[in-house]
């Protein structure tokens, strides 16, 4: 199991240290906002035990992420309510994006009106197969 700052995540030169950004953790993992976040208040479930892909957690490590993710979901809700949605994902693998070979799943809030036309959601990763 890695220490919270042991984490390979990406963070920007400003970012405090890892111990001191955690929002929500538990035995199994921990939750941050996102370095880079795509929406405001961006945030990453992080598993503590070092695996690069989401299939080779164990099931109390996935339930562990849930449980917080749900915590930070709520969080997000109350610091902000005009967040009405959230796009929850990962990228597992290179050729899906993922840039930090560490499992991480991002809860991205959304509101109305954040983009022209939602219709397809994460779908649209692959241009033209959102729109259905």
């Amino acid at each position: 199991m890695l220490d919270v700052n042991e984490v390979p995540i990406k963070r920007s030169s400003d970012e405090p240290q890892r111990k001191e950004s955690v929002l929500y953790e538990n035995g199994l993992a921990f939750v941050v906002r996102d370095a880079y976040p795509v929406t405001p208040l961006h945030t990453l479930v992080i598993p503590k035990r070092h695996v690069s892909e989401v299939f080779d957690l164990s099931r109390p490590e996935t339930n562990a992420y849930t449980e917080l993710m749900k915590t930070a979901k709520l969080g997000i809700e109350q610091t902000d309510p005009r967040v009405t949605g959230f796009n929850v994902g990962l990228n597992n693998g290179v050729v899906a994006g993922q840039t930090v070979q560490h499992c991480h799943i991002h809860l991205i809030p959304r509101r109305g009106g954040d983009v022209d036309n939602p219709v397809g959601g994460i779908l649209n990763v692959i241009p033209g197969k959102g729109c259905y």
